[in-house]
């Protein structure tokens, strides 16, 4: 059984997240501030904390950064400051995931779900010279098999051709015309429809939230990337 801790000087949410941990099988600890959480982290084991930033005595950003002196496992910021400056501090200083308030605790719960799988599952991931890996998404170019999170997923040989693409070329900005030629091997006439296609197809299978993708970006103008997570 893994262990979530969540730390929220807000009551009805630290007793919301439990009874949906709890209901996934997740042993649940709390803490109502930071100094509290360095307690429970020091006294237990811990696989996964969800940790708010405004809060007493020790904020979540400080938290973070006196966890990440010892400990690796993800750490998921919730504020309810939704400006890109917080998002950047916190990932900054040792978060893997940000989430903004209010939020459904089902997609939180999915993103705990998600956060510790990868922990859980990476080091022998980074072993493989075949695997392309970027957060949870696992592409194997020998097995032709993807997984997000852990859990397969079930592309068309188009659509394993684009992602395998976009994956070898992490960061960079791909057009359609680029993507079309590399994948369907002849001159990108009217590819642009096509691809979008297929990207869209992609994102509906490999993310939580396809109109906020995690992997698959849009550049507007420009094309597509696959984010480095």
């Amino acid at each position: 059984m893994y262990s979530v801790l969540v730390c929220d000087d807000d009551k009805a949410i630290l007793e919301s997240l439990c009874i949906y941990l709890k209901n996934e099988g997740y042993n649940v600890l709390t803490a109502v501030d930071g100094e509290q959480a360095l307690e429970q982290i020091k006294n237990n084991t811990v696989h996964c904390v969800v940790l708010d930033i405004m809060m007493p005595k020790l904020d979540g950003l400080k938290t973070t950064l006196k966890i990440r002196e010892q400990f690796n496992f993800p750490i998921i910021l919730l504020s309810a400051k939704s400006e890109d400056t917080d998002k950047i501090a916190g990932l900054g200083f040792g978060a893997d995931d940000y989430v903004t308030k209010p939020f459904n605790p089902l997609e939180l719960v999915a993103r705990v779900k998600s956060q510790i799988r990868r922990y859980v599952s990476l080091g022998s991931l980074e072993m493989k010279n075949s695997l392309l890996v970027t957060g949870g998404l696992v592409l194997d170019t020998e097995t032709k098999q993807v997984t997000v999170d852990g859990i397969e997923v079930r592309l068309t040989a188009m659509e394993y051709k684009i992602l395998e693409y976009l994956m070898e070329n992490m960061g960079r900005v791909l057009s359609s015309s680029q993507i079309y030629e590399a994948v369907w091997n002849e001159p990108s006439y009217t590819s642009e429809k096509t691809v979008t296609v297929h990207i869209k197809n992609i994102r509906e299978k490999i993310e939580i939230n396809p109109k906020d993708p995690k992997y698959l970006k849009v550049v507007y103008g420009l094309g597509y990337k696959c984010e480095k997570v």
